[in-house]
């Protein structure tokens, strides 16, 4: 799909307000709210625009620990590995997991509401996971930058 400036606007607009009203966005974007609307449904419909969410303050909702762990794997067949990535789907406070190339196999991004939590989460939970055998835990003391919003540079 070809994008025009106006959809790179809309698109712009859209990953920092999800909410806003097609006419506001029309209004926005330079557009009649009928056009708008075609273009946002064309960019749904190519996946590029893949769903809207509601992104809660974590802390207001009560996890004030947040971890980003590297897990090391034991064995690297598919058995495996399905294993462990149907047990990470399962635990809520893994709000993300990337599998990774270097020294470890995958990082986990958890959130939790205290050390004591995490340290039952790891404990009861994370090392008990198919294959895990090791990990490494490092906590954010502090937010610098946490944008949702992809750059819209490289589309063409």
């Amino acid at each position: 799909m070809k994008l025009t400036r106006a959809d790179r606007k809309i698109l712009q607009i859209l990953q920092e307000d999800g909410k806003i009203s097609n006419v506001e966005l029309a209004e926005r974007v330079g557009l009649s709210p009928s056009p708008c609307l075609r273009r946002v449904k064309q960019l749904e419909a190519s996946g590029l625009i893949s769903g809207y969410v509601a992104l809660l303050d974590r802390r207001k909702a009560k996890l004030d620990v947040l971890a980003y762990v590297e897990v090391q794997v034991d064995r690297h067949s598919e058995e495996a590995a399905e294993a462990f990535k149907q047990a990470v789907l399962r635990e809520p406070e893994v709000v993300g997991c990337y599998v990774m190339t270097g020294g470890y196999d995958y990082l986990l991004k958890v959130a939790v509401p205290n050390l004591d939590a995490y340290a039952d989460f790891t404990m009861k939970r994370l090392l008990k996971m198919p294959a895990v055998k090791d990990i490494r835990s490092s906590f954010v003391l502090d937010t610098l930058k946490d944008s949702t919003a992809l750059p819209l540079d490289y589309l063409d």
